[in-house]
C-alpha cells in the first residue's frame, strides 16, 4: 500500500470513532489489534478498542479528535491530534462537571493487509483531569 492510502486508512479510522460507529471499526482495524497503551483491564484487541470509545462517548457525547497532522513512513502513520468534549455524563469515574476539554494527543499505528494492527498512543491526561475539575491545576 502507498503511504497515502495507508494515511486514508487512519483518516477513515478517526471519521469511524468520531461517529460512533462501531460497527464500522473492523473495517480498519484488525480484530487482534495489538493496543500495548491501552487502560488496564479493558478487553484485548477490537473489542478493547469498541470499549474504550463507548467509554468516552458516555461522559462527553460530543467527544472528538481531530487530526492535525499525519506523517507516514512505510508501514506506519503517526497523528498529531487535538481532542474535544463537554463532560456531561460518567467519564472514566468522574461525576458530570458541565466543563468542555480541549486537549492534544499523539499516537502511531502500523498497518498490515489494509487494516490498523498495532496502535499506540498518548494524550494530555494530566490536562484533562485538570480541566475536569478531578486533580488541582498548577496555575
Amino acid at each position: 500500500m502507498s503511504l497515502e492510502d495507508n494515511k486514508a486508512i487512519v483518516r477513515r479510522y478517526q471519521e469511524i470513532l468520531n461517529n460512533n460507529d462501531l460497527d464500522a471499526l473492523g473495517e480498519v482495524m484488525a480484530e487482534d489489534i495489538s493496543m500495548p497503551d491501552i487502560l488496564p483491564g479493558m478487553p484485548p484487541g477490537l473489542e478493547g478498542a469498541k470499549t474504550i470509545n463507548r467509554m468516552a462517548i458516555a461522559g462527553m457525547p460530543d467527544f472528538h479528535v481531530a487530526i492535525e497532522e499525519l506523517i507516514a513512513e512505510g508501514d506506519r502513520v503517526a497523528a498529531r491530534v487535538t481532542i474535544t468534549g463537554a463532560h456531561s455524563g460518567e467519564f472514566f469515574g468522574i461525576p458530570p462537571t458541565g466543563r468542555r476539554i480541549s486537549a492534544i494527543g499523539m499516537y502511531a499505528v502500523r498497518i498490515a493487509g489494509g487494516k490498523i494492527v498495532e496502535h499506540r498512543g498518548v494524550e494530555d491526561a494530566l490536562g484533562i483531569l485538570q480541566q475536569l475539575g478531578a486533580i488541582p491545576s498548577m496555575s
